[in-house]
């Protein structure tokens, strides 16, 4: 059983290559051989046509809750399916026990079309903290991990978003409308302004690491499910990058946040996203 941070960091520094492989062989062995060969049975509807769920999203799920429960006994696994199933399992991101977030298939409408834009979310968590997360999108062969106090990492080249060019109106990636509340969606308005570009966004972990990269300045995300948000922003922060909710205060992946909340690659980009967010002048 883990019992302290330090512990973890021990931990991290044994193992982070295994949660690599254990990542890797999910993605080989549960979704790319589903990947533009799913049959009409393997795709089904969650909340609406835009909430899908397919058989690579179950499996890839359940193989990797099988192997980061044995590479760290005692901890606890929320996955996005998981929970779909059994809501009262997400509570384990509130507890004392190290918990990994997965999200089997992020960006899973891309998958069904057969894009490349999608790709496998694992962070490990305690108490609220993000301690280490990896991102990878096997069909464009990229692996992104990061660690806290360590950095970011893209195929080992270290990450450093940097700010926005200036004079470039900013990229920011935003929520699709089916998931925003009407005041969410005034909100979201407040980015219609001169020196800012929105647009929908596509994966949110894929988003993230093109933040990283510094070819999006910032994301408007307006839900708080940590599979999508808990390895993404702690590769953005270890490249440089900030998150904040609509109130100034950091996103807290237990919930309880204001939105939409924004992680930009700067501080002061997110803090001019923000403020916009909140209805103020930028």
């Amino acid at each position: 059983m883990i019992e302290d941070y330090e512990t973890i960091d021990e931990f991290l520094t044994r193992h982070a290559g295994d949660v690599e492989e254990a990542v890797r062989k999910a993605a080989a062995q549960e979704i790319m051989p589903r990947w533009r060969r799913l049959a009409d049975d393997e795709v089904d509807q969650k909340s609406g046509p835009h909430d899908l769920v397919t058989d690579a999203d179950r499996q890839a799920e359940l193989h990797l809750t099988e192997a980061l429960r044995l590479l760290m006994p005692g901890s606890e696994v929320v996955g996005e399916e998981a929970v779909h199933d059994n809501p009262a399992s997400y509570e384990a991101i509130r507890g004392d026990a190290p918990v990994w977030i997965v999200d089997p298939v992020d960006g899973t409408r891309q998958f069904v079309r057969g894009e490349t834009g999608f790709c496998t979310l694992v962070a490990l968590a305690r108490h609220g903290t993000v301690l280490a997360s990896w991102t990878y999108a096997p069909a464009q062969d990229r692996f992104a991990t990061a660690r806290r106090g360590r950095g970011a990492f893209l195929d080992g080249v270290r990450l450093h978003a940097g700010p926005p060019e200036p004079g470039r109106d900013l990229r920011v990636a935003t929520s699709h409308p089916d998931y925003t509340t009407d005041d969410q969606k005034r909100a979201l308005l407040g980015l219609r302004v001169p020196g800012v570009a929105p647009r929908p966004c596509g994966s949110a972990g894929l988003e993230y690491l093109d933040i990283a990269l510094g070819r999006v300045d910032a994301t408007a995300f307006s839900w708080e499910a940590a599979w999508d948000h808990a390895a993404g922003i702690l590769l953005v922060e270890e490249a440089g990058g900030i998150h904040l909710a609509r109130d100034g205060e950091p996103f807290r992946i237990t919930g309880g946040n204001d939105l939409p909340f924004t992680t930009a690659r700067d501080a002061a980009t997110a803090r001019q996203v923000a403020a916009l967010l909140a209805g103020e002048p930028a």
